[in-house]
């Protein structure tokens, strides 16, 4: 029993715990930041959202921002026209998963059906196969890290907590202000509907960028997508044999 319960143990810590550490703690295998001096990417999970999501990319028009998106296949197939219009605009669009699970609790095969799912649904839409996958929570497990042969794998250098309402819009705008530098990859998102988050967290974090992104026009710093700031080559449609 004893012998059992080591096994056990071991496989859990290699599973799930090795790879946080060797992602989060080292950076090994992910992007958390670029390089490039005066450059930054602004990265929304969870969406698209039909209230938020139009919002946000009216935002981004009006102050020429081009973001990176980590989507949900379900919602990609929930709103079409919310990925073309990502796409039509001139962001990019990465993968999330095609619902919002932790990867610690899927076996590998299910994880790979989500993501593979996921990239035909956006493939189908905006006719680009997506390069990018940050997981839900940013929880990699140890077979994960195999799949940066086929996408890049992306975590974040500043979070800002805005999933829950009460940080605020001064806060908020504070929080990215003081924490944005060269280089930096900033954890936004654009639904509320996701496990621990507040329904309508993301309108405050609207209001708090609409701030960030005037005060930001005022210095030497260029918004870029994932792949600008990463070098990555966006692959060609897939196209199958009826």
């Amino acid at each position: 029993m004893r012998n059992w319960t080591i096994t056990l143990l071991t496989v859990g810590a290699v599973y799930t715990i090795i790879p946080w550490i060797v992602t989060h703690l080292f950076g090994i295998g992910v992007v958390r930041r670029g390089e490039e001096r005066a450059e930054i990417a602004l990265t929304f999970d969870d969406g698209p959202n039909p209230e938020y999501t139009p919002l946000l990319l009216d935002m981004l028009k009006r102050h020429h921002v081009k973001a990176t998106f980590f989507v949900l296949g379900s919602k990609a197939e929930q709103y079409p026209e919310l990925i073309l219009r990502m796409h039509r605009e001139g962001h990019q669009i990465g993968l999330h998963n095609y619902r919002h699970k932790s990867n610690l609790l899927m076996m590998p095969w299910t994880i790979r059906k989500q993501v593979e799912r996921s990239a035909k649904q956006i493939e189908a839409i905006t006719g680009e196969y997506p390069t990018c996958y940050r997981p839900p929570w940013g929880m990699f497990n140890v077979c994960d890290l195999f799949m940066q042969k086929r996408y890049t794998l992306v975590l974040w250098s500043l979070i800002a907590q805005d999933w829950r309402s009460r940080v605020g819009r001064t806060r908020l705008k504070s929080t990215l202000l003081s924490g944005i530098t060269d280089g930096s990859i900033v954890l936004l998102h654009d639904c509320g509907e996701t496990l621990g988050a507040d329904r309508d967290a993301p309108s405050y974090m609207l209001k708090a960028l609409d701030d960030v992104l005037y005060e930001l026009k005022g210095k030497p710093i260029r918004c870029v997508r994932i792949d600008e700031m990463t070098g990555a080559v966006v692959k060609p449609m897939i196209t199958t044999k009826a």
